[in-house]
């Protein structure tokens, strides 16, 4: 990722004009780590990507409204995330990683700070299953502050976790089409049990990393949005995913705004 002021000058406009009040459902802030350091116990180490950079890319792609969730890379320090939210509080809110070391205080400030949903890893590159007591525990914390659970995992482990996934008391997010290949077409078992878990009503996917599924210009991811759009066409959400960590290709974010209207 070019983190200069420049970097617009290398992305196109969308064809697609979104329509108002349109929300980036997902995206992260990095850094700039010598103001918001990285976590000593990351798997990877981005190039700075803070927040006026977000901000730049959403006036060009006329994105009014933000979820910024936060990324492994800063573990459960929040304050580059939080950071960002307090420049915006209304159309900004967050999305957290929290550690067994969170108590009433942290949680309060969180939530104080637009925080509205705590997010966990189950990505083998990103360290795989988490600590399942942490997660039982936050989920309880979260559900009586009205929060969400946001769940981050790889294709192979949607059927493993479903029941798991069903048994959840609040609403859950899962991310980027469960990482399903887009390759692999709407027929791989992987993605039947997504959309078996998009029939609850306290499930929503986002429609999000066409560019971690597939490789320009997406074609392949299409038919995989579509498929779980037609389970759960009000509980999707769309977002750039910006600045698209460890992904294969730099990808244009006007390509990921053009496939909404093909979705």
């Amino acid at each position: 990722m070019n983190a200069h002021p420049d970097f617009l000058t290398h992305r196109r406009k969308p064809k697609f004009k979104l329509p108002p009040g349109s929300t980036d459902a997902h995206c992260h802030v990095f850094g700039p780590g010598d103001r918001f350091p990285y976590a000593p116990n990351r798997r990877y180490t981005p190039e700075d990507a803070p927040k006026d950079m977000l901000a730049a890319l959403h006036r060009h792609l006329g994105v009014e409204r933000v979820v910024i969730v936060q990324a492994s890379c800063h573990g459960s320090d929040n304050r580059a995330m939080l950071d960002a939210i307090a420049d915006d509080p209304a159309n900004i809110k967050g999305v957290c990683i929290v550690d067994n070391t969170f108590g009433d205080k942290e949680y309060q400030a969180l939530h104080d700070g637009g925080v509205r949903g705590a997010r966990f890893n189950f990505v083998k590159h990103l360290g795989g299953t988490p600590d399942m007591d942490l997660f039982r525990k936050t989920v309880d914390r979260i559900k009586e502050m009205g929060w969400h659970i946001v769940l981050h995992m790889d294709a192979p482990s949607i059927i493993p976790l479903s029941d798991m996934i069903r048994a959840l008391p609040l609403p859950f997010i899962i991310d980027h089409m469960g990482r399903v290949p887009g390759k692999d077409g709407v027929d791989q078992p992987p993605l039947k049990a997504l959309l078996e878990l998009a029939k609850l009503d306290n499930a929503w996917i986002k429609v999000t990393g066409a560019e971690r599924i597939s490789l320009p210009p997406y074609a392949e991811a299409v038919p995989i949005a579509q498929a779980i759009m037609a389970v759960a066409p009000d509980r999707v959400l769309w977002g750039t995913d910006f600045p698209h960590p460890n992904s294969t290709h730099e990808a244009d974010e006007a390509d990921l705004v053009d496939l909404v209207p093909q979705y």
